[in-house]
């Protein structure tokens, strides 16, 4: 096969697994409405998750802070996977599955929020993160995949489990990727309209 078809798959691939996926827009809304109005109330968001999913909070962290396409005041979005002696130090101390819950235990106070972003829900450090949370009256959201995992079984019902449907781990982060942009857009137009 040519790379010009592999590429024009690629592409066919990633919108059908978009599309798919427009049946999540209420809870996105709901989602977008529920970190406006954390933010609203003094409250901030910690994000994590592992991998291209750590790359994703950094993304939506950056989006937050600075600014999504409209000038607005910064937003307390806080990238819990950026703080490389941080993670490191937890995860050699300690064990790799508390390099996210730590800082929960550190950052976290009620009012706050913590987003987890994973494509396949079964990432012990991002369970113990949530369990921690849940210990310190913060409430969870979850941009999850593959039918969301063991990490289904943590959430309660405060919080909000977006599961993306598909079982491809790339097309499932291209969705990730829209859902953070709209989250964006909806805060922006909440904020600014």
């Amino acid at each position: 096969m040519s790379a010009r078809k592999l590429i024009e798959q690629h592409f066919q691939a990633s919108a059908d697994s978009i599309l798919a996926n427009a049946h999540l827009a209420s809870q996105i809304e709901q989602t977008a409405e529920t970190i406006y109005h954390c933010f609203e109330n003094g409250g901030k968001l910690l994000i994590c998750g592992n991998g291209g999913s750590a790359a994703d909070a950094q993304h939506l962290s950056s989006e937050l802070l600075n600014r999504y396409k409209r000038e607005r005041r910064e937003l307390p979005g806080i990238a819990l996977t950026t703080d490389g002696s941080t993670l490191t130090s937890i995860g050699n101390d300690y064990r790799f599955d508390q390099v996210f819950a730590k800082q929960v235990s550190a950052l976290a106070q009620p009012g706050d929020l913590l987003m987890v972003i994973t494509t396949s829900g079964n990432s012990g450090n991002l369970i113990a993160a949530v369990q921690r949370a849940h210990d310190k009256s913060v409430s969870c959201i979850a941009l999850n995949g593959k039918g969301g995992g063991e990490l289904n079984q943590h959430l309660g019902d405060d919080d909000i489990n977006i599961i993306v449907s598909g079982d491809v781990t790339a097309r499932i982060q291209e969705v990730h990727g829209l859902i953070i942009h709209a989250l964006c857009e909806v805060i922006d137009a909440l904020i600014l309209d």
